[in-house]
C-alpha cells in the first residue's frame, strides 16, 4: 500500500525511462499504477467518453499515481504497456477475444490471450535516447535528420490534424505524421522547413525512416501466434473497450 487508500502496483517500462528528462518521475523506467475499482469501470461505461473516443485514456489518467505523470505524457510504446498492465491489475492476464483470421477475413476464432507473454521490445543496446533526440540519414536524399518518439500528448495532436484534413477530402496521414516526428532536417528547425520536407519526402526516404523510428522504438509486442482453421498465424492482440470490459463480467 502507498500513501493512498488503494493497493497499488510498480510496473516496469519498455524504455526503460531512458527518453524523459532526467527530472522526470519517468527517468527510472517505472511508473505506479492503483488497482481498478468501480470508479473506473464507471468510466468505460460513459457513452459520452466512449462517443469522444477519450475513454481509455481518462481511465488511465485515473489510474497513473505517479505524480506529475499523464497518459499524455508517455511515449506510445510505454502507454501501450501501461494498458496491459492496468488490464491484468483489473481483471487477470485471460483475455478472450474474437479474432480475424489475417488471410482469410471471412474466417474468425474466439481466443484465449495470455497478457503475461507479452513481451517488451527494449530499446536498442548502444543506442543513445538522451533527451528523446535521435539521428537519421535519408538513404536516397541524404538529408541528416533529427527525429523523436511521439507520446501520447502529440499523438492527439496528429489525430486532430489527420480528421480535419479529411474534412476537405484530403489524406495527410503520413505526411502529418512525419511532421510531429521529424525536429531537424540538415540542421534547420524551423516549422515551415520541417513542414514542407513532410510533405515532399521522397517516398523511399519516408518508408526508410519509418520503419527505423520502428526498430528504435521500444514498445511491448502484442502480436501472438495462434492457429486458425489448421493453420498458424500470427495476429494482433485487439485493444478495445471490451479489452478493459470482458463480458463475462457485469
Amino acid at each position: 500500500m502507498s500513501e493512498h487508500k488503494f493497493p497499488t502496483e510498480i510496473i516496469d517500462l519498455p524504455s526503460q525511462g531512458k527518453v524523459y528528462p532526467k527530472d522526470s518521475p519517468l527517468a527510472d523506467g517505472k511508473i505506479e499504477l492503483k488497482y481498478m475499482t468501480t470508479r473506473e469501470e464507471d468510466i468505460l461505461m460513459s457513452e459520452n467518453l466512449i462517443k469522444k473516443g477519450v475513454v481509455i485514456d481518462k481511465l488511465l489518467d485515473s489510474l497513473i499515481v505517479t505524480k506529475g505523470v499523464t497518459q499524455d505524457s508517455l511515449i506510445l510504446g510505454d502507454k501501450n504497456a501501461v494498458l496491459v498492465a492496468a488490464r491484468i491489475l483489473a481483471y487477470g492476464p485471460e483475455y478472450n477475444v474474437e479474432v480475424v483470421n489475417p488471410n482469410d477475413t471471412e474466417q474468425k476464432v474466439q481466443h484465449t490471450f495470455d497478457l503475461t507473454e507479452c513481451k517488451f521490445i527494449d530499446p536498442v543496446d548502444g543506442l543513445d535516447y538522451t533527451d528523446n533526440s535521435f539521428e537519421f540519414e535519408t538513404p536516397i536524399g541524404k538529408n541528416k535528420i533529427k527525429f523523436k518518439l511521439i507520446t501520447g500528448a502529440e499523438e492527439k495532436l496528429i489525430e486532430k490534424d489527420i480528421q480535419q484534413t479529411k474534412k476537405y477530402g484530403y489524406n495527410a496521414d503520413i505526411s502529418t505524421r512525419l511532421r510531429y516526428t521529424i525536429i531537424e532536417v540538415d540542421g534547420d528547425n524551423k516549422v515551415e522547413t520541417i513542414t514542407a520536407f513532410s510533405q515532399n519526402m521522397l517516398a523511399r526516404d519516408s518508408m526508410a525512416l519509418r520503419n527505423h523510428i520502428q526498430a528504435i522504438s521500444p514498445d511491448i509486442d502484442l502480436t501472438s501466434e495462434i492457429e486458425i482453421g489448421g493453420e498458424s498465424v500470427s495476429v494482433s492482440i485487439p485493444l478495445t473497450v471490451e479489452f478493459f470490459w470482458p463480458k463475462s463480467i457485469g
